[in-house]
């Protein structure tokens, strides 16, 4: 039976869309595990964007599935190739450090290079996609349109307002199945939980730390308070 140990992310920016909420990617681990009879060791979770050259050394989370991958001599197991990273740099740094990697989603006969070329194809589309957004707002820009709408300002901000509240109900319900692990590994009380998120990396959806006036905020709003 492989052993295999499981890596769950979620971004800040990417608040459970396209099914990669932690329940969803916690659902596909399953799925395989189930199917090809792995052992799952233990389970990281975080709460982190991908993006930035020292993306690892904000993923605690992440290095910790590394460091017990290695020792167990596991492979580090996740539903999609995104949740570890978009970039293929940063990829083959992971991939330097010989702990295996397997996706969920690909299969567990991904080999490296099958990787590297899906993780090269998701770069090349994010770059073709940004590429094409430049042009278009340069053509629009060089015709004379005036980008953004300036006639509906509080219907805009109407519609911010509602954005805002969705994304960060979003957070709380990506952020709330971590209170959970953390108040079932004893942690009692909003400074305690506090505490126990911040030791685990996990930041506030602004990127700060967490008080215990944040999390109870938070687990007010993923109660439906």
């Amino acid at each position: 039976m492989r052993q295999v140990v499981a890596y769950i992310r979620v971004s800040t920016a990417q608040q459970g869309k396209s099914g990669l909420g932690i329940e969803a990617q916690r659902a596909a681990i399953a799925r395989f595990v189930e199917a090809e009879g792995c052992d799952v060791l233990a389970e990281f979770v975080e709460v982190e964007t991908g993006k930035g050259a020292d993306a690892l050394d904000r993923r605690p989370q992440l290095a910790a599935a590394l460091r017990g991958a290695h020792k167990a001599k596991a492979a580090v197991l996740v539903a999609k190739l995104d949740r570890l990273s978009r970039d293929v740099a940063f990829i083959s740094d992971l991939m330097a450090r010989r702990v295996p990697f397997i996706v969920a989603e690909l299969g567990a006969d991904a080999d490296p290079f099958m990787l590297h070329l899906y993780a090269a194809l998701a770069e090349k589309e994010r770059a073709l996609i940004a590429d094409r957004t430049r042009v278009a707002l340069a053509a629009k820009k060089a015709a004379g349109a005036k980008l953004g709408n300036r006639t509906n300002l509080a219907e805009a901000s109407t519609k911010g307002a509602t954005a805002n509240r969705a994304a960060a109900d979003a957070f709380a319900a990506n952020v709330l199945p971590i209170i959970r692990q953390v108040e079932a590994a004893g942690a009692t009380g909003y400074r305690s939980i506090a505490a126990a998120l911040n030791a685990r990396g996990v930041r506030t959806a602004r990127g700060g730390e967490w008080h215990a006036t944040t999390v109870r905020n938070l687990m007010v709003r993923g109660c439906g308070g």
